[in-house]
């Protein structure tokens, strides 16, 4: 009885944690300001930056350590599926790099992966 009692409080509480989790995604507007923090690998996985070569072919300078503390404002939201991409532009009006007005990301990915926070 004790072993079904701790089951079912931990099923519980897991399932109001991901429903919690999903509608911090959903509430996300069109103008809404959100911080580009450290990427645990060398580029981001889920914010799409140009690659590198792109980037000095543009003529920019493909620093990615500078992006960390960035404050970007959501352009623009797309749903496709279960899937949320949005566009992201610096909300100091500089551009990414030195040449890349727009960038776009996987909202959950990124902001469960850390890559961006609120």
């Amino acid at each position: 009885m004790k072993k079904f009692c701790f089951v079912s409080m931990l099923l519980i509480f897991f399932i109001s944690f991901s429903a919690n989790a999903q509608n911090s995604f959903n509430d996300i507007k069109v103008g809404e300001t959100l911080i580009i923090q450290d990427s645990e690998q060398y580029q981001y996985s889920h914010i799409d930056f140009p690659r590198p070569n792109f980037i000095i072919k543009t003529g920019g300078i493909a620093d990615y350590k500078k992006l960390v503390g960035t404050r970007v404002v959501v352009t623009r939201i797309e749903t496709e599926g279960e899937e949320t991409r949005v566009s992201l532009k610096r909300k100091d009006g500089k551009k990414f790099f030195g040449s890349f007005a727009l960038v776009s990301a996987n909202l959950e990915k990124a902001i469960t992966s850390g890559e961006l926070k609120r």
